[in-house]
């Protein structure tokens, strides 16, 4: 009963932020408008706006909420490209690790209660490689990230595996948006981003990390 409350209110708040709508205000127009204040609030702020950046990123990973792109791309405008990367990575990171916690603690006994069976040969693949498991699903820009989120906290995949993959898993799109500022003033849409051929290679480098997970699997099949 106690997690149906917590869970109840959970949805209330995910509801209501989300009925506001504040990525309304996270356009590319308003960006550029406001750049050079953007620019110098971080200068003269410099500890707060991290902290507040930081913060967003867990509030759109705990009420899944949108505009984590656009952040991502803000963040290599606003901070410069390096210190960007650390930010996004960072708050990313940590939003997607409160999002698996509370999701695992409210979700997952429920889910193996009604699904034991399906739910066993799921988490027998997931965790024969954990690490590479979840660096293939942060890395293809296929799987909403909310969505990879709350699947990895319904297996038995250990919180440090999937902290660890996604950290890294967000790096290369990460540098991708980040380093995109520079070409602001060239940038309509944030697709403009995320060519097909720049898509192809986030995907290429996903099918690598789960090379050693079906060489295992080929070379067990081999030996039975």
């Amino acid at each position: 009963m106690e997690k149906l409350k917590i869970f109840g209110l959970f949805l209330l708040g995910i509801f209501l932020i989300n009925y506001f709508d504040p990525a309304q205000y996270l356009t590319l127009e308003n960006l550029k408008s406001n750049r050079e204040e953007l620019e110098a609030f971080y200068q003269k702020n410099t500890l707060a706006m991290i902290g507040g950046y930081v913060a967003a990123y867990i509030m759109i990973g705990l009420f899944l909420l949108p505009g984590a792109t656009f952040l991502s791309f803000a963040a290599g405008i606003i901070f410069g490209p390096g210190v960007g990367i650390v930010v996004v990575v960072i708050g990313s990171t940590l939003g997607a690790t409160l999002a698996f916690l509370v999701s695992r603690y409210l979700l997952r006994d429920w889910v193996e209660g009604k699904f034991a069976n399906q739910v066993s040969g799921v988490n027998g693949n997931l965790c024969e490689k954990p690490i590479n498991s979840v660096l293939f699903f942060r890395l293809v820009p296929l799987f909403p990230f909310f969505a990879v989120n709350i699947g990895f906290a319904l297996s038995q995949v250990p919180l440090k595996y999937f902290f660890f993959g996604t950290l890294f898993g967000k790096l290369p799109a990460t540098y991708i948006y980040t380093h995109a500022g520079n070409n602001l003033a060239k940038i309509n849409v944030l697709s403009d981003v995320m060519s097909m051929q720049v898509l192809g290679s986030l995907s290429l480098l996903g099918l690598l990390a789960i090379i050693p997970i079906l060489y295992k699997k080929i070379k067990a099949s081999q030996e039975s």
